[in-house]
């Protein structure tokens, strides 16, 4: 999640028009990536869907899927004929030339995969959330984000104590009590050169695991509970992952209901949650960094 430091569109429909000028736009045929924003849910007009207080907007990345394994193959056929009709071995820039012609040749026959990566803004907090893990992948969100609004200043969420502090106080069964911890962690060594330990899907407050905080090891991510309404992964860098509304079952009796229904009624109750999440943290930590 990141903080927001610049202007954002104030309706559904400007947000929209502005995410027009990059609306997704398929893979060409020679075309090995394209990115852009998609409707949040099908058959919506617009690229953006607000509800209480909260934006829902769609980036989808499409790529065209070319096994290595095949490319090698075409491509030592064509070194053999080649060699054939020259009499010698292709040079480095024939072989690199060979290549890319290679490519180019089976890139309109690859199949075609897209992802699809929710972000959401919650308007009271100036908060950004992007559906990605991956550090790298979320800037590549912004980039596009950025182009489309014009500028878009962000930081990662911070707090004034760290992260890492709040997480081994609540493993070792201290701090807020709408806290609970879950059966997920994950522990480094403390100068980052060392080895890495996860424990999934155990009890992970057993003093055998407990142990090894208190012999130094780091703990730098770990599963957690909210108010009996959400369960999730922390790390010390903000990211949330393995996010689950308890109790997330109910969906299965929304399948009868309108699509945009459904997906509003799970937006708000999923943003609603993650902004209690981030006012507690903010309490808890003393305000944003």
């Amino acid at each position: 999640m990141y903080r927001l430091h610049s202007d954002w569109p104030e309706s559904e429909i400007l947000l929209s028009n502005r995410l027009q000028a990059f609306a997704f736009q398929p893979c060409g045929t020679l075309t090995e990536r394209s990115a852009g924003f998609d409707e949040p849910a099908p058959g919506y007009a617009m690229l953006a869907r607000s509800v209480a207080g909260a934006d829902l907007l769609q980036l989808r990345e499409q790529s065209r899927v070319l096994p290595a394994a095949a490319v090698n193959e075409a491509l030592e056929e064509r070194l053999e004929e080649f060699q054939e009709r020259m009499d010698r071995p292709p040079g480095r820039s024939e072989k690199r030339d060979l290549k890319e012609e290679v490519f180019a040749s089976l890139l309109p026959r690859a199949l075609l995969k897209s992802e699809r990566i929710k972000l959401f803004y919650l308007h009271d907090e100036q908060i950004l959330g992007v559906g990605v893990a991956s550090e790298p992948q979320a800037e590549r969100v912004l980039d596009t984000l950025r182009l489309a609004l014009g500028s878009l200043n962000v930081t990662p969420l911070a707090f004034e104590t760290s992260l890492s502090s709040l997480i081994a106080t609540l493993y070792l069964g201290k701090g807020p009590s709408e806290f609970t911890v879950g059966r997920e962690c994950r522990m480094v060594e403390p100068d980052g050169r060392g080895a890495t330990v996860t424990w999934s899907d155990i009890e992970i407050t057993d003093p055998s695991i407990r142990r090894h905080v208190k012999d130094g090891l780091k703990l730098d991510r770990l599963s957690l509970g909210f108010g009996e309404v959400m369960s999730f992964v922390l790390d010390e860098q903000a990211v949330i992952r393995k996010i689950k509304l308890l109790g997330d079952e109910m969906k299965d009796e929304m399948d009868e209901e309108d699509p945009l229904a459904r997906l509003d009624a799970q937006f708000v109750v999923m943003t609603g949650t993650l902004r209690k999440l981030v006012l507690s943290l903010k309490k808890n930590l003393g305000g944003y960094a």
